[in-house]
């Protein structure tokens, strides 16, 4: 068997993600995806030897698309925006925020499914675990190349609200999906995580 090609892994785990915002956890097997990714039968079996370790990689994939569009956020100029840094982090949020629910609210429709089925399979459920843990590193960095100030005891708690609002927003009506309604989660979000610090 040829070794693992790191495209075409990528390639399955995101048909993987248009299958379970479709189908749910359900529609989600290796024929399938061989199907929705436009592959010969038999390629997902190849990668992924399990359905738990196809659903393990979707959530990997996930987080790898996530921390990408954080990351080409972090290379823009970090002196754009408000100078405060309380300020610039609610700003980030919210712009976050509206991306995540809008143009890829496939992909975290998908994690909120895959969450969900954690809680029947140990393994899936360690492995967003994992990915979780590795975000608080990840978004510590992305703080610290804006020159936010946000204290690294913050992150965790910021996390935990901002996952609960991308769920609000991605499972609500579309029309809820405005500026003007996101922002005040994001004062939320980050005023919370720094009250939050202070209780560390």
């Amino acid at each position: 068997m040829p070794p693992p090609n790191a495209s075409r892994r990528a390639q399955l785990a995101d048909a993987a993600i248009d299958l379970l915002v479709e189908a749910g956890v359900h529609g989600v097997t290796h024929r399938a995806v061989d199907r929705r990714a436009d592959l010969p039968a038999g390629t997902a079996s190849n990668y992924f030897r399990s359905r738990e370790a196809l659903l393990v990689a979707t959530a990997r994939r996930v987080v790898e698309r996530h921390q990408a569009d954080m990351a080409g956020v972090a290379r823009a100029d970090p002196a754009v925006g408000p100078p405060n840094g309380v300020e610039r982090a609610i700003e980030l949020i919210s712009d976050s925020l509206m991306l995540a629910a809008g143009q890829h609210r496939a992909r975290y429709l998908a994690m909120f499914e895959l969450r969900l089925e954690g809680l029947r399979r140990p393994a899936l459920a360690a492995a967003i675990d994992e990915q979780m843990a590795a975000m608080v590193a990840f978004t510590g960095e992305h703080h610290t190349a804006h020159g936010l100030g946000i204290p690294p005891a913050a992150i965790p708690a910021m996390l935990v609200m901002y996952g609960g609002a991308l769920f609000a927003l991605v499972t609500g009506p579309a029309e809820a999906l405005v500026p003007d309604m996101v922002r005040p989660l994001a004062v939320a979000i980050v005023h919370g995580g720094l009250a939050a610090a202070t209780q560390a």
